[in-house]
């Protein structure tokens, strides 16, 4: 907003009224406040409540179904680094899926992108079922548990945590969490995406993390500083495309939710 000549206005729930009172009457009051809506939110059904009042646009900033933002952000960076959107070939999805692989899958569906997933489960918050139908209809995703067969001839290999925000607090594993936490770490340990995977079945293929990277779980620090990373590339590009976005937004006579 800053770059564009706006002003962004930040609240969250911990300092703000929306703990206490009725959703619906703060948000619709908040989105007096401003010509767009950027929403991080706990459940996808607030988002879509926010934009159901038809006020202003609504961006899902992340939730725990979606990541649009993110997905636009890779797909303009594997755009920057082929040459164009026809040239990205096959892509891979490496550990957990989640909120930004429904929504990467999604767009690469559409955009006759395929794209393999080599995991082992889904995040039970994030299963959205009829996403799920609407993106493998298409044909272009594929589930492939052999590393070899999946990172076979891939131009991107991407990956995201498998530990969710809500498990930890002031850097520590939350007692609530901890049975949880180490049942991930057994499951998905060996989908941890590093240099010895890259050079051994997929040496030309760029690899993806939308950050934080947490090193030692879905990531190595030699997978992060590979020759083959483009990850800053990939955070930066967030910037881009959001200011796309907004500008995109503005332009709309009606209030489209993103």
């Amino acid at each position: 907003m800053t770059e564009l000549g706006g002003h962004a206005i930040f609240l969250d729930s911990r300092t703000s009224q929306f703990a206490l009172t009725d959703f619906g009457d703060e948000i619709r009051a908040v989105m007096r406040y401003g010509d767009i809506l950027m929403f991080r939110a706990l459940k996808a059904a607030d988002v879509q409540q926010a934009a159901s009042y038809n006020q202003i646009p609504v961006i899902d900033a992340c939730s725990e179904k979606y990541h649009p933002c993110q997905a636009l952000g890779d797909i303009l960076t594997m755009i920057e680094h082929s040459g164009s959107i026809n040239k990205i070939g096959k892509i891979a999805w490496l550990g957990i899926q989640n909120n930004v692989s429904n929504t990467l899958k999604l767009a690469c569906a559409k955009l006759g992108i395929k794209m393999n997933f080599i995991s082992p489960e889904q995040d039970a918050a994030s299963i959205d079922k009829e996403l799920d139908k609407q993106a493998e209809q298409i044909g272009n995703i594929k589930k492939i548990t052999d590393l070899k067969t999946a990172l076979a001839g891939v131009s991107y290999v991407h990956t995201d945590t498998w530990m969710n925000m809500e498990f930890f607090e002031n850097g520590n594993v939350k007692p609530e969490f901890k049975k949880e936490y180490e049942r991930r770490v057994n499951i998905f340990t060996p989908y941890q995406l590093s240099a010895k995977i890259i050079d051994k079945f997929s040496p030309k293929a760029k690899t993806m993390h939308c950050m934080p990277c947490h090193i030692g779980y879905e990531i190595t620090r030699d997978a992060v500083d590979h020759r083959n990373s483009i990850i800053f590339d990939q955070a930066e590009n967030r910037l881009h495309v959001q200011k796309a976005i907004i500008l995109w937004l503005l332009g709309k006579k009606s209030n489209p939710i993103l």
